[in-house]
């Protein structure tokens, strides 16, 4: 295989495919280059000599400007490179043509079927907290529910587990920070991944159940039970009794065939490096285009690290009401950081710099091409739940839990996580971590589900493609992912404000 990558024409710069010694011989378009020092893998090589100030192209658009002259073979790194990004800015709707697709809609997978239309990948019972003063509760809920299901029922065929999603908040919120818990909490409980539902209130908190129910709207009565701890005398036999009553239904439910077209799935990236931009963010993008051309849905979020690549997803949005919603969402976000007196471009982080990514605007390049080339079909506030078929962006940080948490709960039924570092955390529905490189995924068999480095290692990118959507099916159709088998499940809702 090559040990480089020149990635697009208009690039000054390649990619090291692997460590790379002095000396090594490095050759884009006809030119041959003489490393003059170790380059690492993922890492970026001058192809010609740089002068101080002139501006770094990487995946065809500007990534930076040189902050010291850098010589024909030679690294570039976070040293010599600074943002070329700024503040809050006005934006021009200029749209692209984007060809319409048309997908197998006879492809299915193995779901459960909703009451209200919807479908499930999982049909798992879930204890969720109105406030963090019950989450011991509902962790021993969990535990001797367990104990009881385990001795008495050990293969059940459709019951496929219960969880606790314990959080600290609930209470002591103003504002915007308590309208996220509720809103965050509504949308886990209307989940479909779960088959049956207990909500475990206090009875004091600021979120109370009474209102919490209200904010549902119409719920299915028979799946998702309340209990308010300071109500009854004893809130372990009480909850006991409800998840018993919950189990028997959830028990009775059966996979079916499902079409793809209801399948609802969120993009997100952490821990990225050198490679992510080259392997697992475009694998993601050629499934999302597929997908989407299938009827199905995919949410992109992480808006910090849109800042640089804005423009690109702002010219696929379908129409000028979407553009703005778009604008909308990148400023305010940046807004958000200026009113915490804070540098709109302070990213990348520490291991993303160890990794190769140099900028914001580089992280960011790599970062949506997790959106493939599908037209934006609507734009989401925090919390908000999918109602538009197609590519969606939703607004959310780049933290990996609060973002992933965000990406569940607006609907999505499981996660794709693309890394070059690597985590093992999981959020209420299935994470699947997709490994950029193959070092990776070969150290971390635990955390690590696929791997997309084989693409930088000469595998055709259309035979990994047909691989991961075979995969993912599987996924969907019940086959655990790591964080699932490892049992690692949080949730993080978002915090902008005060607390009392």
């Amino acid at each position: 295989m090559e040990k480089f990558l020149h990635i697009h024409p208009a690039d000054n710069v390649a990619v090291a495919l692997a460590d790379l010694q002095t000396g090594t011989v490095v050759s884009a378009d006809g030119v041959a280059v003489v490393l003059k020092e170790d380059i690492p893998a993922g890492h970026k090589i001058a192809l010609t000599d740089l002068k101080m100030g002139d501006v770094v192209i990487k995946y065809g658009f500007p990534i930076g400007a040189l902050k010291a002259e850098r010589p024909a073979g030679t690294l570039i790194n976070e040293k010599y490179l600074k943002t070329l990004l700024g503040e809050v800015k006005d934006y021009s709707y200029t749209p692209v043509d984007i060809p319409s697709v048309e997908g197998d809609r006879k492809l299915s997978f193995r779901g459960y079927e909703r009451k209200n239309g919807e479908a499930g990948i999982r049909n798992e019972i879930w204890i969720v907290p109105t406030v963090g003063c019950v989450n011991g509760v509902a962790n021993e809920l969990v535990k001797l529910f367990n104990e009881k299901v385990a001795t008495a029922e050990p293969d059940t065929e459709g019951f496929e587990g219960i969880h606790a999603f314990t959080h600290t908040w609930g209470c002591s919120q103003l504002s915007d920070d308590h309208e996220n818990t509720r809103k965050i909490l509504r949308d886990i409980i209307l989940h479909p991944n779960a088959g049956g539902v207990l909500v475990l209130g206090l009875g004091c908190e600021n979120n109370q159940v009474a209102a919490l129910k209200t904010l549902l709207g119409d719920y299915d009565a028979d799946r998702i039970k309340f209990m308010e701890c300071q109500k009854v005398d004893d809130e372990i036999a009480a909850g006991l009794q409800i998840l018993s009553d919950l189990y028997e239904t959830v028990k009775q439910d059966k996979r079916v065939d499902i079409p793809v077209s209801k399948l609802k799935i969120g993009l997100k990236c952490g821990g990225s490096d050198g490679f992510s931009g080259i392997t697992g963010n475009p694998l993601l993008g050629r499934f999302s285009d597929q997908l989407i051309a299938c009827g199905g849905t995919c949410v992109l979020t992480e808006v910090p690290e849109m800042f640089g690549a804005e423009t690109i997803l702002m010219g696929r949005c379908i129409n000028r009401e979407v553009f703005d919603k778009t604008v909308s969402l990148i400023n305010n976000f940046k807004n958000y950081f200026i009113r915490n007196g804070q540098v709109i471009y302070e990213n990348p982080s520490p291991g993303n710099k160890a990794g190769g990514i140099s900028t914001l605007e580089e992280k960011s390049l790599g970062c949506t091409q997790k959106s493939g080339s599908s037209a934006v079909m609507d734009v989401m506030e925090y919390g908000d739940r999918i109602c538009t078929s197609g590519l969606n962006l939703l607004s959310a940080p780049g933290n990996d839990l609060v973002a992933s948490t965000a990406l569940a709960a607006s609907g999505c039924h499981l996660v794709l996580f693309t890394t070059g570092r690597g985590t093992p955390f999981g959020t209420f529905v299935p994470t699947l971590k997709v490994s950029t490189n193959s070092l990776l995924y070969q150290h971390k068999q635990r955390w690590m589900d696929f791997n997309a480095g084989v693409i930088a290692e000469g595998v055709p990118m259309l035979d990994v493609q047909v691989e991961f959507f075979r995969f993912v099916m599987e996924i969907c159709s019940g086959k655990r992912t790591k964080n699932e088998e490892n049992n690692y499940r949080e949730i993080s809702i978002f915090k902008t404000g005060v607390i009392l």
